[in-house]
């Protein structure tokens, strides 16, 4: 046993310094506060508010670089400054996710539903902030966003994927977006959908291994889809539980034609 806690001793002192999930997480949900008040009923008295929250965020994230000994080589205070450049952007992206929704889910029936309830929403936001560190170089801190809200929605995106504008996440549990992914704009995706990958050897760890979707494409429940050469082409549908590894001409509609068995059952009394 004494080989076993010294093994043990040694990883302990082996393992990369890094802040808490619960900080890093925690430090991106104050930003969606901020960004949608519909959240938390909105506290910021004035403009200036606005400003000195962010440049607080500002200065956490590049508190939270400098405490992650696996961001070692990042210029922390250049890293912080690219990704808040960037936040107009990502917030006119997520806003466009959020009418997206709104758009295309009857049900949906005002946009502080959409933003305060929706968990397609929260998952898409979460991706857009941990993609753009991603971009930027950041190692383990995209994932450590991307698997809090896969652990909150059920919805899992790798921050690595490539996601264009007003993506529509309807319902979502059980969706799966790989990291080599591309999907177009105004792509509708249903729950337990994967866009995923035919082989996970890692020697294809550099290789896409992931579908492109094009724009405009609705992909219902339980369909998966597999594979870097495959594409589905703009305007197309792929209906529910369809399995495909091969690429879709555009404005075309596939579906899976399943044999249903009925057989006469006794009344319940």
């Amino acid at each position: 046993m004494h080989d076993f806690y010294q093994h043990i001793y040694e990883q302990q002192l082996a393992v990369l310094e890094m802040p808490s999930n619960k900080k890093i997480c925690g430090w991106a949900t104050k930003i969606l506060d901020v960004l949608f008040p519909e959240r938390n009923s909105g506290e910021m008295k004035s403009v200036e508010d606005v400003k000195l929250a962010f440049e607080q965020f500002e200065l956490e994230l590049e508190q939270l670089l400098s405490k992650s000994k696996a961001c070692g080589h990042c210029n922390h205070a250049q890293v912080a400054h690219q990704f808040f450049e960037r936040i107009p952007t990502l917030y006119e992206l997520m806003c466009w996710d959020a009418d997206a929704l709104m758009d295309g889910d009857p049900a949906a029936q005002n946009k502080r539903e959409v933003v305060r309830t929706y968990p397609g929403f929260f998952a898409i936001c979460i991706f857009r902030m941990a993609n753009e560190l991603h971009r930027l170089g950041v190692p383990l801190i995209p994932r450590i966003l991307t698997e809090h809200a896969h652990s909150k929605t059920g919805i899992d995106i790798h921050p690595g994927a490539t996601i264009g504008h007003h993506l529509h996440i309807d319902h979502g549990t059980g969706l799966v977006i790989g990291e080599t992914c591309t999907i177009g704009n105004y792509v509708k995706l249903y729950q337990g959908v994967t866009l995923g990958a035919l082989s996970v050897d890692k020697v294809f760890s550099n290789v896409k291994r992931h579908p492109t979707i094009e724009d405009h494409v609705i992909i219902y429940s339980g369909a998966t889809i597999l594979g870097g050469e495959t594409r589905i082409g703009h305007h197309s549908v792929i209906g529910g539980n369809v399995w495909l590894t091969s690429s879709v001409e555009p404005y075309t509609t596939v579906y899976h034609q399943a044999t249903a068995k009925f057989i006469d059952s006794k009344p319940i009394i």
